[in-house]
């Protein structure tokens, strides 16, 4: 039966749910094709602020793939480059979502699990979150697309040995090599994910997406135009900067509006 990506809102918040129970919420293509139209229908909704993704229940946040079905969707070259131009084109509208994206991760983050989170900003997992990408068992490589989030994350040194160990490891390791950003108590990972979305929502909605913007500018070598420049101060003209100010010097709370 193939698995679900569920979308639910909260007021500003929403939360992506990816459902294969019976697979440990293995992700299949048209759960990763529907992960990509979910991420082009946040993109476009201005009113939201944070984005939660999670697993189904509390065993697993995704482990994988459906290794039986390799048999009809990914026997050969020519049908793996397929799936992953679809894959990718879904990790690549994911990872472009202007909205910050918090990973809550309970259980196994396996595989393609693992390649969800690496397109998230932040994720936060609880002390039985388990960790790996053991394709080298199976005689398979991680394609460039796959690769470049995780790397973006970990780096190259780390990547090379998730890829060439092929081992499972735990949440404090995943931790110390950068993959999460904080190991929650099992009991407490979900009510410190929503917090965490919180905090980010009571936050003025422009800066948040600006920040995450100039963030992955960076990561590009080439030199920042003009344009670029100025865009980085492009703040002080919004009424988000105005109604700030006012709230710190009121001792009050700010009411953004986003505009």
């Amino acid at each position: 039966m193939s698995g679900e990506v569920l979308l639910a809102r909260d007021g500003d918040i929403a939360t992506v749910t990816l459902s294969n129970p019976g697979r440990m919420n293995a992700l299949d293509l048209a759960m990763w094709e529907r992960l990509g139209l979910l991420a082009k229908e946040l993109e476009n909704d201005a009113s939201l602020r944070c984005v939660v993704v999670r697993g189904a229940g509390e065993k697993a946040f995704a482990a994988g793939a459906d290794i039986a079905a390799f048999a009809t969707e990914r026997a050969n070259s020519r049908q793996a480059k397929e799936y992953g131009r679809r894959i990718a084109a879904a990790m690549h509208a994911f990872a472009a979502c202007r909205h910050p994206v918090v990973a809550l991760i309970q259980g196994a983050c396996v595989g393609g699990g693992l390649l969800v989170a690496s397109q998230c900003d932040l994720r936060i997992c609880n002390e039985s979150a388990r960790f790996g990408v053991p394709v080298k068992n199976l005689g398979l490589v991680e394609a460039y697309d796959e690769l470049q989030g995780m790397m973006n994350v970990v780096g190259r040194a780390a990547a090379l040995e998730i890829l060439l160990e092929g081992r499972i490891w735990g949440a404090r390791e995943a931790c110390e090599k950068g993959l999460v950003n904080r190991v929650v108590a099992d009991d407490k990972v979900v009510e410190e994910a929503y917090a965490t979305a919180r905090r980010i929502a009571d936050g003025a909605p422009l800066a948040a997406r600006w920040h995450k913007k100039f963030v992955r500018r960076l990561a590009d070598a080439r030199p920042l135009s003009e344009a670029e420049y100025d865009e980085s101060y492009a703040c002080f003209d919004t009424e988000d900067f105005r109604e700030g100010v006012a709230a710190f010097l009121a001792k009050r709370k700010p009411q953004f509006k986003g505009r």
